[in-house]
């Protein structure tokens, strides 16, 4: 299911870090209520923000709602492509995705997505 929408790759140098890859398709302008974690699809996860898409709000926007769900710092999520398109890519990294275990990892962020979605767009 999560082929395309999120992958993982391994630190090609030592001390490099590990990074998982997170393609997401952002809605923007949305109610309040219907901020967060919308749907984990094959192609993308969805994503609503209620900050409009001038002058990159909704992009921090959306930085701030991968981070929350994925129990991150804001810092060590980024967008990578598609700065101004709906479509956009973004890399996380931090001390779990840095555990042992590709299989592991994935399942992990499927679990903490999940969890966001089926809580309002937000992790407890």
């Amino acid at each position: 299911m999560a082929s395309r929408a999120i992958w993982y790759e391994l630190a090609a140098k030592q001390a490099a870090r590990n990074t998982l890859f997170l393609r997401c398709d952002i809605t923007t302008g949305a109610p309040t209520s219907r901020q967060g974690i919308i749907a984990i699809t094959e192609p993308a996860i969805k994503i609503s923000v209620a900050a409009p898409a001038r002058e990159r709000r909704a992009n921090h926007a959306v930085v701030k709602v991968l981070a929350e769900a994925l129990n991150l710092r804001e810092s060590n999520v980024q967008i990578i492509r598609g700065i101004k398109s709906r479509v956009k890519t973004f890399t996380a990294q931090g001390w779990w995705i840095d555990e042992p275990g590709e299989d592991r990892c994935l399942r992990r962020v499927l679990e903490y997505l999940e969890e966001a979605r089926l809580n309002g767009g937000r992790r407890r």
